[in-house]
């Protein structure tokens, strides 16, 4: 008879994918600033490139990260009802 997978390694897992959204905001900031340094060297817009590429980045880590939260929270079932069509109480 094939085993249940334990509570713990699947609380684990979660744990692991959740910690690394954060690195993942980080590297879209840096990423996306050092294209944007890289742009200021080769055709001298300086500073836009390099805003203009912070900007992105924050834009796009965060839009990453606000949908891994969801995905996580809606996994997890955790979050309040709103309306009594959702079956909860």
């Amino acid at each position: 008879m094939p085993e249940e997978p334990r509570q713990g390694s699947t609380d684990s897992r979660s744990w692991v994918r959740l910690s690394s959204i954060g690195f993942e905001l980080a590297a879209a900031v840096a990423g996306f600033t050092f294209l944007g340094y890289w742009w200021d060297l080769h055709y001298g817009t300086s500073p836009w490139g390099i805003l203009i590429g912070v900007v992105l980045g924050l834009v796009g880590g965060m839009y990453n990260l606000i949908r891994q939260s969801l995905i996580a929270s809606r996994n997890t079932g955790s979050g309040t009802g709103t309306t009594k069509k959702d079956g909860r109480t």
